[in-house]
């Protein structure tokens, strides 16, 4: 393999960090305070304290995140903030899930965890990462959690690709925010590599590809800046969008289809639509009763406002306050209320009556003044069992709604 890579043989780590005592202490601290270990002693075992104490704080970071990686002896963790930017197990093995075959590359590797779920349906895996330390890492790592279908190469994955004829079953690319932007990214462009400059060369090596981008990209932007999309995949774990996966095949031109998937403490919910259909929809407006339903984050980011509606019977507040309604309580992709009482935003003396120095957990939609400014206004505390809705209803009229969980 040319073109600046090359495969991970023989690893540079500090290999005594691996040795049964020093995982044993490792184990046995993860509930102590790092700060005060490396305090109390300069070292364990000739190693510097600082050093474990970092495998300490790694080890505990991801403990929800990876319990595979948690719950397994012998893993070699990098610094947090690889940690930070790595998939989760829930999304990592709901990727793995989308494109099936024989053979997958991943062009930006990171810590692993994608790789390793895809090797679980893909008979060999590809995984290419420029940090010559996070690939030896993960070399390791996946050598420890017996992925021998894995072959890593410490290089450009883009590079990698141009260097070789080689054809891919899958493409699979998570590029990463480049460094002269400050602050979330919101335009492909802002990506390194930016991928649009590079789907030429990755419809010549496959005909599939996967692409994760940041949550807070622009959904219609980012169609338009790519080609041939046939799916997108919105991910969230407990009501926060963490991924968007853009599903490309090459010749697509059918409708473009969402998918929406919000993992919960008890399960999960989807929500599935066809993007030119939302469009062509007549949302059916109505007046308040009995219910409140606020669908989850991965629904409102896909923009399905008007489908999850008819979908499930459900009256529309207004064609711009995405919360909806019913008589009957019904099983809903998001959070359900009981409405117990409404207010019109006119009516100053009932607002204080029922608002003033109270306690609550406030929402707005489509309403000229945001949350932090009614907090302060009526006095209300955060947090609690009611919650507080100010909107806009079907009438232009302001509203403020109250009720409870159902």
């Amino acid at each position: 393999m040319s073109g600046g890579s090359q495969r991970i043989f023989n690893s540079e780590l500090n290999r005594d960090l691996l040795h049964n005592d020093i995982q044993e202490f490792i184990l046995n601290n993860l509930e102590s305070d790092v700060h005060d270990l490396v305090l109390k002693s300069k070292e364990f075992q000739g190693i510097p304290m600082p050093v474990i104490a970092g495998q300490i704080e790694s080890k505990k970071r991801i403990q929800k995140k990876l319990p595979t990686w948690f719950k397994t002896t012998g893993i070699y963790y990098p610094n947090k903030k690889r940690l930070e930017q790595s998939s989760s197990e829930l999304t990592a093995n709901y990727k793995s899930k989308v494109f099936s075959g024989q053979s997958l590359i991943d062009l930006t590797g990171g810590f692993g965890i994608d790789a390793y779920f895809f090797s679980k349906v893909f008979r060999s895996v590809t995984y290419c990462e420029t940090d010559a330390e996070l690939s030896t890492i993960a070399a390791h790592n996946f050598s420890v959690l017996g992925a021998e279908n894995i072959e890593v190469i410490h290089g450009s994955g883009i590079s990698i690709l141009n260097s070789s004829d080689r054809k891919f079953d899958c493409i699979y690319i998570d590029p990463s925010r480049r460094h002269s932007i400050k602050g979330r990214v919101h335009f492909i462009k802002e990506c390194e590599p930016d991928i649009t400059e590079y789907l030429n060369l990755f419809f010549n090596r496959s005909s599939q590809i996967l692409i994760k981008l940041s949550p807070m990209l622009d959904l219609q932007q980012a169609v338009q800046e790519l080609d041939d999309v046939s799916r997108i995949h919105i991910l969230a774990i407990n009501n926060e969008v963490k991924e968007l996966l853009f599903e490309l095949r090459k010749g697509f031109n059918d409708d473009m289809e969402i998918k929406t998937t919000n993992f919960t403490k008890t399960g999960h919910q989807t929500f599935s639509f066809v993007f030119t259909e939302e469009q062509q929809i007549e949302p059916n407006l109505g007046s308040l009763k009995s219910y409140l339903y606020e669908p989850n984050a991965a629904i409102l980011k896909s923009g399905a406002f008007k489908s999850v509606g008819l979908n499930y019977g459900l009256d529309k507040l207004h064609q711009h306050t995405h919360l909806y309604t019913s008589d009957k309580r019904i099983s809903f992709p998001g959070r359900v209320f009981n409405i117990e009482m409404v207010i019109p935003y006119a009516d100053k003396k009932e607002l204080k009556k029922h608002l003033l120095k109270t306690k609550g957990n406030l929402s707005v939609r489509n309403f000229p003044i945001n949350v932090e400014a009614l907090r302060r206004k009526f006095k209300i505390k955060d947090g609690g069992k009611r919650y507080i809705f100010f909107v806009t209803d079907q009438h232009d009229q302001k509203i403020v709604i109250i009720g409870g969980k159902a």
